[in-house]
């Protein structure tokens, strides 16, 4: 991945530090988020333009509250780097320097406007004077600042809202630029990275690819083969068609009928695969094999596990059957993990743990087997979502496939909520969804959400069917808007489309009596009910 001019984000733990990566990237700057906890040989490996400070839940009085390595202002100011603490990290910065941090006489939540007091650096696109609103979310505040730093601009309240040290590259804002909620928040970043700090704007998708192919190619030697792993999704055909443009037929596609796909996907994605995307692909139906391993399992976690566990056994077998007609068994599989996959599976700064405070373990991060026998290649595991579906267009991926809504790996052992082999749980979820997606296409809101599918819920209702009593199952429907899914909001559905979805879901699925709509954000849930 191109890292000229690499914007390094050191994550505290704040819920909105994968949204500064994603809005510094919309600028065309590539940035990354590593754990603010990270040693400075670390830091300084990446080499990066500017560091930026995340926001988090802790206090700088704690004594287990997370911080940057000793040196690491020192090695900035030494090596040009400029520094812009966010939050948490102007308290940290401000602390480390020998100013003062208090917990604030008013603590200031929300909707704020501040007030601009100097109008250069960081604000020298601002009058004096000038007000705007923006997003506060701290307790503590900066009392003293160190030698150097000068206020540029207050709260309503008084409270120190931005500070800086020209001289030294050191910027700090008590406050949220990125959150839409901080309506000048993005110009101020723009600001920031163009005018103060001199970054340069040539981040592109075509760089990816350029750079992807060039990593594979080095990668993977001129005999050896590679085997991708295909869900049907977006993610891992955008990965395979990647990896075929570099090594051609070298490599093996392998589509796994897990028996927990949706409703005719099997017949849907290979139809796909071999008519619009020509690629190599073997349809694997491991159904069986599935099932009764996850067989009285109802822990989310343990599925996922399952899960991948499985998919290698079958990866590992197609490697074996690949070495019988190659002479040569593939070294390398090929999946396609995402940026939210790697964030979610790490560790949040300040909990103490060396390993990850699991979210959900992703089947393509946390629930590989040590004893995997094939060696990863991952194209796509420093991009979001959005990023990957401009790359699919780069790469002539057909565009209905790429608007195609996100498809957990696991499958809909996420979606059954219990044994998914308990009755005919997934037969009444398959076609519950259907119903529910294809409603959806049918009233042209598809691309308007980020994402919809149904639920199977443990649970009976009573019901009145034809005149007669039920006691059937309950179903829940789940539409979200995104940019990543990294955080979403619940579509809001007209109440008729509402009605007439749930009419055709009772009317029409045997086994169901009722059904529900979830209604709650990411956060405080997951997109994905598990």
């Amino acid at each position: 991945m191109e890292k000229k001019e690499l914007v390094l984000i050191l994550d505290f733990g704040s819920q909105y530090t994968h949204l500064i990566t994603r809005r510094i990237r919309s600028l065309s700057v590539f940035s990354l988020c590593i754990s603010g906890t990270s040693s400075l040989e670390t830091i300084a490996s990446h080499n990066p333009r500017v560091v930026i400070l995340s926001g988090g839940p802790h206090s700088v009085h704690a004594p287990d509250s997370p911080a940057f390595p000793a040196d690491f202002l020192e090695w900035a100011q030494s090596n040009g780097v400029y520094v812009l603490g966010v939050c948490y990290g102007l308290q940290l910065m401000v602390q480390k320097l020998g100013g003062v941090v208090r917990v604030g006489e008013k603590q200031e939540y929300g909707r704020m406007d501040i007030l601009v007091e100097g109008s250069s650096g960081i604000f020298g696109n601002k009058k004096l004077g000038e007000r705007q609103v923006v997003w506060m979310s701290h307790g503590d505040e900066a009392a003293v600042l160190p030698d150097g730093f000068e206020v540029v601009a207050r709260s309503q309240q008084g409270a120190v809202a931005a500070v800086e040290n020209r001289e030294r590259r050191l910027f700090g804002l008590q406050y949220h630029p990125e959150v839409t909620h901080s309506p000048e928040g993005m110009e101020t970043l723009r600001y920031f990275l163009f005018d103060v700090c001199g970054v340069s704007a040539g981040w592109k998708m075509e760089n990816v690819l350029d750079e992807e192919i060039r990593i594979i190619n080095d990668k993977v030697g001129p005999e050896e083969h590679v085997i991708c792993a295909l869900s049907g999704g977006v993610d891992s055909t955008v990965a395979a068609t990647l990896v075929y443009k570099a090594i051609g037929d070298r490599l093996h596609c392998v589509f796994v009928d897990n028996g927990l796909l949706r409703y005719k996907e099997r017949e849907r994605v290979m139809e796909t695969f071999e008519k619009d995307l020509h690629l190599p692909v073997t349809c694997v139906d491991a159904t069986d094999q599935f099932l009764s391993k996850l067989k009285g399992v109802v822990d989310p976690e343990m599925k996922r596990k399952i899960i991948g566990r499985e998919f290698i056994c079958i990866f590992d077998a197609f490697a074996n059957e690949l070495e019988q007609k190659l002479g040569k068994k593939p070294a390398y599989l090929v999946q396609g993990t995402l940026y939210p996959d790697v964030i979610e599976s790490c560790p949040p700064p300040g909990t103490g743990r060396t390993h990850s405070h699991t979210i959900k373990s992703h089947h393509n991060v946390g629930g590989l087997p040590k004893d995997m026998k094939l060696k990863l290649i991952e194209p796509l595991k420093l991009l979001f979502k959005d990023e990957v579906r401009q790359l699919g267009k780069i790469l002539n991926v057909p565009e209905p496939f790429l608007k195609r809504h996100p498809f957990p790996g696991p499958g809909l052992a996420v979606r059954v909520l219990g044994d998914v082999t308990d009755g005919n749980a997934l037969d009444i979820l398959r076609l519950v969804d259907e119903i529910f997606i294809q409603s959806i296409k049918d009233a042209g809101l598809y691309d308007s959400i980020w994402q919809a599918f149904a639920v199977f819920l443990p649970v009976r209702s009573v019901g009145v069917q034809g005149d007669q009593r039920t006691h059937s199952h309950v179903v829940a429907l789940r539409a979200v808007t995104s940019q990543d899914g990294m955080t979403a909001d619940w579509y809001y559905f007209e109440h008729k489309f509402l009605d007439d979805v749930a009419r055709k879901i009772c009317n029409n699925v045997r086994g169901v009596n009722r059904v529900v709509q979830d209604i709650t954000s990411k956060p405080p849930s997951t997109i994905e009910w598990e």
